[in-house]
């Protein structure tokens, strides 16, 4: 399974603005959190999960979210040349799915931005988290 952007939308009409994402489905969804960070230089990551999914969406401003495939939890190949980028911004409800199996790193493009992270394990539940540094 690879990362995908499951798109969402956006209507405005006289009464104001609608952000709306119809192909989600938040049924595996255990908990949610959201991340700002304090500038646009800082990168977070690389942080990966053997056999948690996650979803982002951006609530204001944007974010790059960059991600790997991880072959070896002990060693991984931390080339940015193999990773993929997704740009995500508050403009329309996209949520970016990274399936188990991946690293990624998160920074900021705008100023006072903000992401929503969704897991589908339960805080306390087993950890598989793995992290290394960022280049």
């Amino acid at each position: 399974m690879r990362p995908a952007i499951i798109y969402g939308g956006a209507h405005n009409d006289v009464r104001g603005a609608l952000l709306f994402n119809n192909s989600f489905d938040a049924g595996p969804v255990k908990r949610i959190y959201t991340i700002a960070h304090n500038d646009e230089t800082f990168v977070r990551g690389w942080i990966g999960h053997e056999i948690e999914h996650r979803w982002f969406t951006v609530l204001s401003g944007s974010f790059r979210i960059t991600v790997l495939p991880v072959t070896d939890w002990h060693q991984p190949d931390l080339n940015p040349s193999q990773a993929l980028s997704f740009d995500l911004d508050a403009v329309q409800l996209d949520v970016l799915h990274i399936p188990p199996g991946h690293l990624f790193s998160l920074q900021a493009t705008a100023v006072d931005a903000r992401i929503l992270v969704m897991a589908d394990r339960a805080m306390g539940a087993e950890s598989d988290e793995h992290r290394f540094p960022v280049g």
